[in-house]
């Protein structure tokens, strides 16, 4: 007997997504589940002047990425991913407590050849946002 396939899956959030964040209606229905870290084994760019974040893993000076879990769909996760900027992708990224999700990436070759601004510092993409704002201010 086959196992049924399953109808939501649970993701992280760590980018525009975030409750918050402009593209947040992008979750559509998706269930808040918690807040969570990623373990320090991920770097966070500003993309496209900081139009979207670029999130990928390395070997060595990483960081903890802040971010929310969230139980989707299958076709609000569809419809997410359909909606990401160009070159996002998902893959699973590992949390704090060891749990594997899925979170959307970017290619590191990608944000190096465009030397895009690393923003790993400032702890997480709304905290790189409220900076923005501040400064603006």
């Amino acid at each position: 007997m086959s196992q049924p396939e399953a109808s939501t899956r649970r993701i992280f959030i760590c980018g525009s997504a975030l409750r918050g964040q402009p593209d947040h209606g992008n979750l559509g229905n998706a269930q808040f589940i918690r807040t969570a870290k990623t373990q320090a084994i991920y770097r966070l760019h500003a993309a496209e002047n900081g139009w979207h974040p670029a999130i990928y893993q390395v070997e060595e000076n990483g960081i903890s990425i802040p971010g929310e879990v969230y139980e989707i769909s299958i076709a609000e996760f569809d419809h997410l991913a359909a909606n990401e900027p160009p070159h996002m992708y998902p893959s699973d990224v590992v949390l704090e407590d060891g749990e594997v999700l899925t979170a959307f990436l970017y290619p590191r070759e990608l944000v190096e050849q465009y030397n895009w601004e690393d923003i790993s510092h400032l702890g997480g993409w709304a905290a790189y946002k409220a900076s923005i704002a501040q400064a603006a201010q």
